[in-house]
């Protein structure tokens, strides 16, 4: 539907003002092109003659002679971290870099996002449980960092809401298209940042996409409308994504208020500067937990002290406010999972019961599995020719990119493209504008056989790498290839679930394998949640549709449900620190499918997922509740952990705001001792054993209990002992230690690492695992 037409006039085709230090190519003095840099600042070190750290940032007394000019900050930010961001040459950059105030400096960064029933499919139920015993969430306030809100979204009523909670300290910008009336008791806030986006793209740069957005909150893109409300949406019911998933939507904690800080802009991503403004504000105003579906940057793990998520959230996490962050879209290859802090909780993609369906039927009568969104006229039962370009056309013709496909050929055609280099659903736009009349998109080696849904503008589906080969050698070898697709609308009850998804990213940990990352995994495929009313389900410019709801796939869609879970167990245990809840969703979380077997892996089917797959496992709300036991953590160790993989003391500093002493004897290259969850152990060569030391903490409603372990690996190349055999807990010793020994035997197995898990039971229905990784490492 076309927009409202009180909103009809605020649509923007630009939304950033011109900034004249900003604009990409722009120069500085002698014609030095600039660029932004984030200043890590010790704010102990400001005069007193300057009230705050702007005016002393903005002063001439701040910059040397040979830096030039009084600066002028894009950001300066006073909660998570102390600093500024600011558009300069090059050398300037250098010189300030030398100021005695100056911790460290680093440039600017675009980072991307990671693009009903999954409340019930952890476990939720209405009136048991964590539901019913954290009151829904109520008056937890979730901050989500991404492209905006849709205020009017049923899924954003305050219908029913008591009064914000008196400790907001939160606001609404209002800007075009969003007056400060938009926020309510649902919404409690409303924030934009830009100046990072505008002095990295500047005017021209913006205005070229050619695609509406907003220089306020309101969302364009759509992507944090439907972060927003999976992690803590209102009950909207009769919701569906044009009849698709049909039934009352909620988000995971459906009474949490919502706080949106826009800091990703459409078809543009998100700079590293405006990211951190957003979490410097979002602690200020006051939110409870974090929601970051945010990730990549250059694609090279940085370190942590030069990482801007990682200082925001610590400065959160430091504070009390759980962050949760999405762990990437580059599975299944290994080693791409991102967001790799200890103190964030890093969330994989799994599948739910549920799906949508569609068949191909070939001519001679094979039918092949695929899934579709697509909900315009169907195909008749009347077969029509089929079609690979790629046969003929080379590369570009086979990916079915813009201008690439001859009309002549493909017309009144259905057309097999191959996935990849495009967007999926700009495929279809291709084949649309060429003449064919319909679409099969083929999954490559890269993708496997793990397939999502989307809302197609042409009868269209999506089928695995296996169906792929099998339709194109089909449309190769016959005299006259011919096919049609029918759409099966919604499933539910599928089994098994959950599965990792395909492109769910994978461990190790690229920066410090003794850290197990991704922590777990949660609902992140064909996840239906609000949506924009700027754009089309398919988020082309072309696509006139516009849907109250979305489905959508991506580990973005699954850290929202973590972010939820979070504010779950923060209502319902407001004393927990953001790691108690952590280890909460990770003990508890399960690695068995609706069928009762080991979760397998939708990238090559009839594989057993692993811990490098999924962390812990899938989280299960049902249990976290009540977990027994937390393994916490505080201040004190992630700054030991840091000063354990070698970080330098100044480093930590940028990452702590305050000043830190490393002993020498903790200069060790190993994070394994850190309070985590989970255990990783790394050997370089064999014949080694090494212990890691865990604190376990008693949250049980039994003051008095006792716990024993229960080990069990998958291979006899490692051996593992516990001791001591049993903790015991009484209401004078709530917490208790423990050594893990692991043993490799003489040679590392060719099938290295080895996988299982440690399990803590009081034999009253608390079982606290702990998965276990043991890999082998070259030595450096």
């Amino acid at each position: 539907m076309a927009a409202a037409p009180h909103h009809r006039l605020l649509l923007l085709l630009v939304l950033i003002p011109t900034l004249s230090r900003g604009v990409v190519g722009g120069s500085g003095a002698g014609g030095e092109a600039r660029k932004t840099y984030i200043f890590r600042v010790d704010h102990r070190a400001k005069p007193s003659v300057f009230p705050t750290n702007a005016h002393w940032y903005s002063s001439a007394a701040f910059v040397s002679a040979a830096d030039g000019a009084p600066l002028e900050p894009l950001h300066v930010y006073d909660t998570v971290f102390h600093g500024f961001s600011a558009s300069v040459p090059a050398s300037r950059a250098d010189a300030l870099r030398r100021h005695p105030a100056v911790l460290a400096a680093f440039e600017d960064q675009v980072r991307t996002l990671h693009t009903t029933r999954s409340p019930q499919f952890l476990g939720l139920r209405a009136r048991l449980g964590l539901w019913s015993l954290a009151d829904y969430g109520s008056d937890v306030i979730v901050g989500v960092l991404d492209t905006g809100v849709w205020p009017e979204r049923r899924s954003l009523s305050d219908r029913n809401l008591p009064p914000v909670p008196s400790r907001w300290r939160g606001g609404c910008d209002a800007g075009p298209g969003f007056p400060a009336s938009s926020c309510n008791r649902k919404l409690v806030g409303a924030r934009f940042f830009s100046q990072g986006h505008a002095a990295h793209y500047g005017l021209a740069a913006t205005a070229s996409n050619g695609s509406v957005e907003f220089m306020s909150p309101r969302d364009a893109d759509g992507h944090g409308t439907h972060t927003a409300t999976t992690a803590a949406g209102s009950v909207a019911y009769e919701a569906s994504m044009e009849g698709y998933a049909p039934g009352v939507a909620k988000g995971v904690a459906p009474k949490a208020r919502v706080a949106a800080y826009k800091v990703c802009w459409k078809g543009a991503g998100c700079l590293d500067s405006d990211i951190l403004a957003g979490f410097d504000r979002a602690v200020a105003d006051g939110v409870d937990v974090i929601s970051v579906s945010i990730g990549g940057g250059n694609g090279v793990a940085s370190p942590f002290y030069l990482d801007p998520i990682a200082i925001g959230a610590y400065g959160a996490v430091s504070r009390g406010v759980f962050v949760a962050t999405s762990a990437g879209n580059e599975g299944p290859t290994a080693m791409s999972v991102t967001n790799l802090a200890p103190w964030l909780a890093t969330v994989g993609a799994g599948t739910i019961d549920r799906n949508f369906p569609a068949e191909i039927v070939l001519g001679d009568g094979r039918r092949m599995p695929g899934v579709s969104l697509y909900s315009g006229k169907p195909l008749t039962s009347t077969m029509l020719p089929l079609f690979y370009p790629g046969r003929s056309g080379g590369l570009s013709a086979s990916l079915c990119m813009e201008n690439s496909i001859d009309p002549s050929v493909v017309s009144g055609k259905i057309v097999i493209c191959d996935r990849g280099s495009s967007p999926r659903v700009a495929k279809g736009m291709v084949v649309k504008d060429a003449g064919g009349v319909a679409m099969v998109l083929a999954n490559g080696a890269a993708n496997g056989e793990g397939l999502v849904g989307d809302a197609h503008v042409l009868p269209a589906c999506s089928v695995g790498e296996n169906e792929g080969d099998t339709l194109k050698a089909y449309a190769a070898n016959t005299t006259n290839p011919t096919a049609t697709i029918n759409f099966m609308g919604t499933v539910i009850g599928v089994k098994p679930a959950p599965v990792v998804a395909s492109f769910s990213a994978r461990g190790p940990n690229g920066l410090v394998p003794e850290i197990l990352k991704p922590d777990f995994i949660a609902p992140g495929v064909n996840i239906l949640a609000a949506w924009t009313g700027a754009t089309g389900p398919t988020g082309l410019e072309s696509d006139s549709r516009r849907t109250e709801f979305n489905i959508l796939s991506g580990t973005s869609m699954a850290c929202p449900h973590a972010s939820g879970a979070a504010a779950l167990l923060r209502s319902a245990h407001p004393g927990w620190s953001p790691a108690a809840i952590r280890s909460a969703l990770m003990t508890t979380a399960v690695t068995t499918d609706n069928r009762g077997e080991a979760v397998g892996d939708e990238a090559e089917p009839g594989r057993v997922a692993t811990p490098f797959d999924y962390g812990a496992g899938h989280i299960n709300l049902g249990k976290a509740l009540d977990p027994g036991l937390v393994y916490d953590v505080g201040d004190d160790d992630y700054v030991a952990f840091m000063c354990s993989i070698g970080y330098e003391p100044n480093a930590i500093e940028v990452i702590t705001h305050k000043p830190v002493a490393c002993p020498a004897a903790s200069r060790n290259p190993s994070g394994s001792d850190l309070n985590y969850p989970s255990i990783s152990v790394v050997f370089y060569g064999g014949n080694q054993s090494k212990t890691v030391i865990r604190t376990a903490t008693n949250v049980g409603a039994a003051a008095s209990a006792t716990y024993k372990p229960r080990v069990d690996m998958a291979s006899s190349a490692v051996s593992v002992t516990i001791k001591p055999e049993k903790l015991v807990f009484s209401p004078t010793a709530k917490t208790q230690r423990f050594a893990v020994t692991v043993a490799s035997s003489s040679s590392p197995p060719a099938s290295a690492p080895v996988y299982g898990h440690l399990v803590w039971s009081d034999g009253g229905g608390h079982d606290v695992r702990s998965p276990i990784v043991v890999t082998w490492l070259q030595p450096m």
